[in-house]
């Protein structure tokens, strides 16, 4: 028998032993598992047990990077995440007190994301799983996102997501751990990506007040003293009802109001436009009306056809997310659709290790997500979530009017 059909062997005896070892007397099975991130440009590692709580985490951000260097470089992310990715890793084991092999398996990003930034982490949790003998569950990093919120809250399958990042925004069903219906994607530019090209394009981190913030959190900052109705904002129309979304011609809309007001203003170089709080204040509602519509459409649409639970949820995910005044719009549209709106906390829509260990975990419970041969396991950076089903909610031909968000 050779060196790998062993390995394959006594992975699967291990996986089965484990559970049936740490099975308590009311049947519950215990698991502490290590969830590694390298997806984008953060590096982050944690150990979550079977209960959701955190007994280990670590986390190095790139943001203040990021911005200095005007976006994400992916040779330059690789080269931080290979200098602290053992660092981290090591720090969120020792927080929880534990060595590998108490571990009862490794959870890592494969899917989808910067391919130099996966390469990382998986070659990292490979080099782990084959020098301590444990099991490997390669996680989806949309999926982890989707999930995340069951670790905080009581929510039942199914209910919709709503995940809005830098790279992604999309609404989709979750019927189970590893069952998802995708009902609508992004088209182009994703929210989070026009919130930072646009931050950029104003020059913010010039403003003391921006230092350190991620492009879209200096947009929210400025527009808290802003006056949106200084600017019109854009409606995005689609020829067909679909739950897409399209940012790419909101962004273009606000990168021409930036240049007309330089003009006007003679601003060079550096500078940056006097009634910037008025434009950003403007550009994130417009953003916040783009999503809302194609939301409306999806409750519409799972409401016809009784794709969620009694008690309908919606989980609101991704770094996107964080933004506060998104997030009450949104809890607008869906306490109208007699829906109840949940979102992790800030720490949890980002980016970290710990949604990938609580995915681990969930798919530990349930025996799914493990892998016969760790090693041969390939990280992808296109990856879609779940059974797309967008053409049949464009057919559906739904007709939604935005409801009032009164902000």
């Amino acid at each position: 028998m050779t060196s790998c059909s062993c390995f394959k062997r006594n992975i699967r005896s291990l996986v089965t032993l484990n559970r049936d070892v740490n099975n308590t007397n009311k049947g519950e099975i215990r698991a502490r598992i290590l969830g590694i991130e390298t997806s984008c440009d953060d590096t982050g590692a944690a150990v979550v047990n079977e209960k959701g709580e955190i007994i280990g985490n670590a986390l190095h951000s790139q943001t203040e990077t990021t911005v200095s260097l005007g976006g994400v470089l992916p040779q330059y992310a690789k080269a931080l995440h290979k200098k602290h990715i053992d660092t981290i890793v090591k720090d969120a084991l020792q927080k929880a007190q534990l060595h590998p092999k108490e571990l009862d398996a490794v959870a890592v990003t494969v899917e989808p994301g910067m391919p130099l930034s996966l390469e990382v982490g998986l070659s990292y949790a490979k080099q782990m799983v084959l020098e301590h003998g444990l099991p490997m569950i390669p996680i989806h990093h949309m999926e982890a996102h989707a999930l995340t919120a069951r670790m905080v809250e009581q929510i039942d399958f199914p209910f919709l997501v709503f995940l809005a990042s830098g790279g992604h925004c999309l609404l989709a069903v979750a019927r189970d751990v590893d069952d998802f219906l995708l009902l609508g994607n992004c088209t182009d530019c994703a929210p989070g990506d026009a919130f930072d090209k646009v931050a950029r394009r104003l020059k913010l981190k010039t403003l003391p007040e921006c230092t350190g913030k991620s492009g879209g959190a200096m947009i929210e900052h400025l527009s808290r003293c802003g006056n949106r109705d200084t600017f019109n904002a854009p409606d995005v129309f689609f020829k067909k009802r679909s739950c897409n979304f399209s940012f790419h011609g909101i962004k273009s809309h606000y990168m021409r109001y930036i240049l007309e007001e330089e003009s006007k203003q003679g601003i060079e170089g550096s500078g940056v436009i006097s009634n910037a709080s008025d434009l950003c204040a403007s550009f994130q509602y417009a953003i916040l009306r783009h999503m809302c519509r194609p939301l409306q459409r999806a409750l519409v649409f799972c409401d016809n056809n009784n794709l969620l639970a009694e008690t309908k949820t919606v989980v609101l995910s991704g770094g996107v997310a964080c933004n506060r005044y998104l997030r009450h719009g949104i809890e607008k549209v869906c306490v109208t659709h007699g829906a109840r709106l949940v979102v992790p906390p800030p720490e949890l829509c980002t980016d970290n290790g710990i949604m990938i260990a609580w995915n681990g975990i969930e798919k530990y419970l349930c025996g799914r997500g493990f892998v016969d041969d760790p090693q041969s396991v390939c990280y992808r950076n296109r990856s879609p979530l779940g059974t797309d089903i967008t053409e049949e909610v464009t057919k559906a031909h739904i007709k939604v009017k935005l409801i009032d968000l009164g902000l």
